[in-house]
């Protein structure tokens, strides 16, 4: 069994290029009235290979090999243009939009508390 390593990562690199892109995880840019959307992620990678050889006894030889990769991809946000302002939307839940609708439930939970109290005889 001959091992070509080189050419086995090669494949598994042109794989992670063709398949870890914005357009495979959320979709193409998008426009919503005047204002374009281009999604942006991030990509993580791990790479392994190792090769060994033994020779077991005069007559026999024994050589193995294995590959691996990984992948991490994870949206992050939006590059968002109007006329020639840029921004950046991100996704996480502190900021912008994700943080005020997760907000949402304890402010309705506190107004509700409110309204019981005042309905309480004193």
């Amino acid at each position: 069994m001959e091992l070509h390593l080189n050419e086995l990562l090669a494949k598994v690199t042109d794989f992670i290029k063709s398949e870890a892109t914005t357009e495979t995880v959320i979709g193409e840019q998008f426009e919503l009235g005047e204002f374009k959307c281009v999604p942006v992620i991030k990509v993580g990678m791990g790479f392994g290979s190792g090769t060994g050889g033994a020779t077991a006894s005069k007559k026999t030889t024994g050589q193995g090999g294995g590959a691996g990769a990984a992948v991490g991809v994870q949206p992050i946000g939006f590059l968002v243009t109007r006329g020639k302002d840029i921004s950046f939307l991100g996704t996480d839940k502190t900021h912008g939009l994700a943080a005020v609708f997760e907000k949402v439930p304890d402010l309705i939970e506190k107004i509700a508390q409110s309204r019981n109290k005042e309905k309480e005889p004193a």
